[in-house]
């Protein structure tokens, strides 16, 4: 075999599986695919935008659904962000040791704490996205608009009514 680059890899593993019997090469082809252009553009946001500001991709992630969504339980930012509850609880220190998140009482029960972006994290954020957001333009406008539009509704299509199959998306 030839000196294999990532994408030559994945077609070749499709060609392989398919002449080994396998029902469906083409769903591993899509799934591998999947997973490396997310791992290729998160590595990129993180390392371009994220790291050089002294935040993680995974802390941005909690700042940014705090900004949009508003305070809430760790729960459930950690529903919104896909990170654990437990990523949630260690990341979050560090953002309220940095004056970026607040901790409150929660209105509904005393033992809970809501989540909640201090003015200087919102300054923060609204910084972070703005760097971000000229990062998501240029790899977005590799795409036409319609196939923009086609891409998302095709990925919600294929994750957005599996919980059959993701531990994480279990309720």
């Amino acid at each position: 075999m030839s000196e294999l680059d990532f994408w030559s890899f994945v077609r070749e593993a499709r060609s392989r599986l398919t002449d080994a019997g396998y029902a469906d090469p083409g769903a591993t082809e899509l799934l591998l695919t999947l997973n490396r252009a997310s791992g290729i553009v998160t590595y990129d946001l993180e390392a371009s935008v994220h790291r050089p500001a002294g935040r993680s991709w995974s802390a941005f992630r909690i700042l940014y659904v705090l900004w949009l969504a508003g305070a809430m339980e760790p729960k459930r930012v950690a529903e919104l962000t896909g990170l654990t509850r437990a990523a949630v609880s260690n990341l979050t220190g560090g953002l309220v040791d940095d004056g970026l998140v607040c901790r409150e009482p929660a209105p509904h029960d005393g033992r809970s704490v809501r989540l909640g972006l201090t003015p200087r994290g919102v300054e923060e954020i609204r910084a972070l996205f703005a760097t971000q957001h000229e990062r998501e333009q240029a790899w977005a406008a590799a795409l036409t608009p319609l196939e923009r539009h086609l891409l998302v509704t095709l990925l919600d299509k294929l994750v957005g009514s599996r919980d059959d199959l993701s531990p994480r998306l279990r309720h």
